[in-house]
């Protein structure tokens, strides 16, 4: 029995790793460049009606429970989480400092297609059995595309229902706070102090989500700008005290981005890892982002999908652009033994500023780590309310909770392979609806020319 699980395993991990590799990239990359250039370039032509669309007041009459800046605000709260620190740290590992650079690329490419995910999200959205407005990869499938596609609109929803767990952020988050406070006082990493930070976590979350989407999106609209900020704070320090080193640090971005030092396929490895960590970290084609500005207060497609585009140039552009200035300016990545985003980043950090430089790191870990477990839960109530009912979706919420705490205590392993796997396959509904349904976006912005 024991030789049938260790197999069942080892089965699983590889077909994760297989799915989230290239095929991930290509279906969320390749089909984000068709998006790019069917729409006009939309993410660098419209960009100012984008920030005009974000200013709009939204109606009142409207269906919907939040504001476009509010659904903006929790869908960037999602997408800025560990992967803008260690996903990053990881990229410039590998790729080397020109990963940033396609990183940039991929998150123009990524702003066309949470354009179309924003504008369907509206042009089709639904409703739940309780009669509430919903948007998302489901509903725009049953409504954009028919009632024959209900099929692989279930099949996001069960995706989303476990992809959407957020476990590796508690799991990261507790081992962020042993390696940096509780191991260095002395006291050991026993599994009882792990599940007593499971339950102080579970308890924080749960004040926010219990509360629903208005909670969510009230506390999202507050942390975001303020962890964002801080964050350009603290890196605007860093770059102010080594600014002599500015200069080198954008031209390794460059240079390496388009050295042919290690021949053509070194540079295409360099632009793939820094594309396809951008598309990991902004989920652009993958589905959350349709699922929150579903719930926007907006009868115009359009202005919807203007506003969600801004989210991957915020997440993929500006905050993974303050990572990387610090892990560049400290120089030290390259040493590193093995790929081990966080640990890079925090010595970084405490390189740059010795004695403090972790510790300001990991307040910034805090805020993007329980936004992003906030936001989350709301997409998998989501998905549960479309499988299960309204009446049923809110013992989603119960389970997310324990789930942070089993999290918190046991080493993850097979259960973060299954959970990334589900958030990939999330990607193949969304990018089939996406593509399907262009054509009748690109019609509306022709008409209102």
């Amino acid at each position: 029995m024991t030789d049938f699980l260790q197999s069942a395993s080892t089965l699983i991990t590889r077909i994760s790793d297989f799915v989230c590799g290239y095929p991930l990239f290509l279906l969320l990359i390749g089909g984000g460049l068709f998006l790019f250039f069917y729409s006009g370039c939309v993410s660098l032509r419209c960009l100012g009606k984008a920030m005009k669309a974000l200013r709009h007041s939204s109606s009142s009459t409207a269906e919907g429970q939040i504001s476009s800046a509010q659904a903006l605000m929790s869908a960037i709260a999602s997408t800025v989480g560990m992967g803008n620190i260690a996903g990053v740290a990881i990229a410039i590992t590998v790729g080397g400092p020109g990963a940033i650079f396609w990183m940039w690329v991929s998150a123009v490419v990524g702003m066309s297609t949470k354009f179309f995910e924003g504008a369907l999200s509206i042009m089709y959205r639904g409703h739940d059995s309780a009669g509430q407005p919903q948007g998302g990869t489901m509903y725009t499938l049953v409504n954009g595309l028919g009632a024959q596609w209900r099929p692989l609109a279930t099949f996001f929803a069960v995706a989303g229902l476990i992809g959407t767990l957020c476990v590796m952020q508690a799991n990261q988050l507790v081992e962020s706070v042993t390696t940096v406070f509780t191991t260095p006082a002395g006291i050991p990493n026993t599994p009882m102090l792990r599940f007593a930070m499971g339950v102080v976590i579970a308890l924080i979350v749960g004040s926010v989500i219990i509360g629903g989407i208005k909670r969510i999106s009230a506390i999202s609209s507050k942390i975001v700008p303020v962890m964002v900020s801080g964050y350009m704070l603290l890196v605007l320090v860093i770059v102010c005290l080594y600014f002599d080193r500015l200069p080198e640090a954008f031209a390794s971005i460059f240079h390496s981005a388009f050295s042919m030092e290690a021949g053509l396929g070194g540079m295409l490895g360099t632009a793939l890892t820094g594309a396809r960590r951008a598309a990991y970290v902004n989920e652009a084609g993958v589905g959350t982002a349709g699922m929150m500005h579903g719930a926007s207060r907006n009868d115009n497609p359009l202005r919807e999908g203007y506003v969600a585009m801004i989210g991957p140039a915020i997440d993929s552009g500006l905050v993974c652009t303050l990572t990387a200035l610090p892990i560049l300016l400290a120089g030290n990545y390259t040493s590193a033994e093995g790929i081990k985003g966080l640990y890079i980043a925090l010595h970084s950090f405490e390189a740059l500023l010795p004695g403090w430089g972790q510790y300001l790191l990991m307040v910034m870990v805090f805020f993007f780590a329980f936004s992003t477990m906030f936001s989350y839960s709301y997409y998998g109530l989501k998905c549960t309310n479309f499988l299960f009912g309204a009446e049923n979706a809110k013992y989603y919420n119960y389970f997310y909770l324990v789930m942070i705490v089993v999290a918190a205590v046991v080493p993850l392993g097979t259960v973060v392979a299954v959970m990334d796997l589900s958030f990939s396959l999330m990607a193949i509904p969304t990018m089939t609806s996406l593509l399907l349904l262009a054509p009748r976006v690109k019609q509306m912005m022709n008409q209102v020319r």
